[in-house]
């Protein structure tokens, strides 16, 4: 499942450009890596993408809004692979979250917005609907492939059921993106098939008692 851009609601006129959306963002990455969050402006951004700074804003707000899009199409590119049984899907999709974020441009891109939200409420509030709540789809249809084999038991019914399933939902994507984070962000450790099996069975000990 992919995701584009933002789109900015209210505006007319000529369609956007689907090339030209990807050409603005591969520059804010590569502006991030080279100038850092301080230095990054929008018209440095419009010069390496090749297009005039009234393009961006037409598209993007202000620099916070276009770097955390920037941020949000890398992590569109996970998928949940499907290996047969939960602990090998949650390995794969945690390698390929490992790969993501040991690459130069989503490291550094995460980190700036993630520094900067912390004394911004708005940018941290569109990290967590453009980054977070998308790529919570992946806990999802983990899940809902797991209870399909018997993995796990399925959701209560009613509303009680819905919302202890969004709990845990969350709850799991918490505990993996947090620990992947942490590893390749801050102690600077592999993720590599060791680590991810190891990780995966601490989580699948909890989800048997978590339903």
């Amino acid at each position: 499942m992919h995701h584009s851009a933002s789109p900015r609601k209210g505006r007319t006129g000529r369609p956007r450009s689907a090339e030209t959306d990807r050409a603005i963002l591969d520059a804010t990455r590569a502006a991030l890596v080279d100038l850092g969050w301080g230095k990054l402006t929008m018209g440095d951004v419009a010069a390496r993408a090749g297009v005039a700074k009234t393009t961006l804003y037409r598209r993007w707000a202000n620099k916070n809004e276009l770097v955390v899009d920037a941020v949000a199409v890398l992590f569109d590119e996970l998928e949940l692979p499907d290996r047969g049984c939960l602990q090998s899907d949650i390995e794969g999709v945690v390698l390929q979250f490992g790969a993501l974020l040991a690459r130069p441009e989503t490291k550094t891109a995460l980190m700036a917005v993630v520094a900067e939200s912390t004394t911004d409420d708005a940018l941290r509030e569109r990290i967590r609907s453009a980054i977070v709540d998308r790529q919570k789809r992946l806990v999802i249809l983990g899940r809902e492939r797991a209870q399909e084999r018997g993995e796990l038991p399925p959701n209560a019914p009613g509303p009680d059921g819905e919302q202890a399933a969004a709990q845990i939902v969350g709850l799991i994507f918490d505990l993996i993106a947090g620990a992947i984070v942490h590893r390749t962000l801050v102690t600077a450790e592999p993720v590599d098939t060791a680590w991810a099996h190891q990780l995966s069975t601490v989580l699948l000990m909890g989800l048997g008692r978590l339903g």
